[in-house]
């Protein structure tokens, strides 16, 4: 029995290991392979025809507005205020009648003074991979500016690159580091997942017809 078990720690020792090795292997390889992608103001970055705001939800969950939510739209906005790109898609989660991303994210934009009619949504936007693919797969997008927070600009151009798309991304305002510590914790094990996801193959949850951004 004492075997057994010694046998069962030594197998959980080295999984962890090698666990904790491929998380630090993955953010160093997305890090490395995105530098000098990235970009925090509107003046140096290169124009783009359409700008991919990646979606979130506006409201946590006691009822406060989600930061990187506001920070992400003032982003866009800026974006399409300084005439680098001409075109927002929009790509959230659509899952329920309850829950929609995309249109909520218009609205609010129309509000800031985005023209409705310069403003595309992508209902099947249930992961940043899906996100990514679909704005060439179904919007037709070979050049794209990708619109979020630093840490999820490199993984968004990450795919980007891997899915022969050529991508920037455009920084929206970080939040504090108490406020964003477990999305930060989460994203190291997201990347994690993004690399398997590549190696593999996976695919956008769903395809459908193509939409033309003119």
């Amino acid at each position: 029995m004492r075997k057994k078990l010694r046998k069962l720690l030594k197998l959980s020792f080295y999984l962890a290991i090698f666990g904790l090795f491929f998380i630090v292997v993955s953010n160093r390889l997305v890090e490395r392979k995105t530098k000098g992608c990235l970009y925090s103001n509107t003046e140096t970055i290169p124009k783009n025809k359409v700008g991919l705001l990646l979606g979130t939800g506006k409201y946590l969950r006691n009822g406060s507005i989600n930061l990187y939510y506001k920070y992400r739209l003032e982003a866009a906005v800026r974006l399409y205020q300084s005439g680098k790109i001409e075109f927002i898609l929009i790509s959230g989660d659509n899952g329920s009648k309850e829950y929609d991303e995309p249109t909520t994210i218009k609205n609010d934009l129309i509000e800031k003074g985005i023209p409705s009619e310069k403003i595309y949504l992508d209902y099947a936007g249930f992961r940043t991979l899906d996100s990514v693919v679909r704005s060439k797969a179904i919007f037709g997008q070979e050049s794209i500016t990708i619109i979020s927070q630093p840490f999820h600009n490199e993984r968004a151009v990450y795919i980007a690159k891997k899915k022969g798309i050529k991508a920037v991304g455009y920084n929206a305002k970080e939040v504090n580091a108490h406020y964003g510590l477990k999305t930060r914790m989460r994203e190291k094990l997201a990347r994690v997942k993004m690399v398997l996801d590549i190696i593999f193959g996976k695919k956008p949850k769903f395809f459908g017809e193509k939409i033309e951004i003119k």
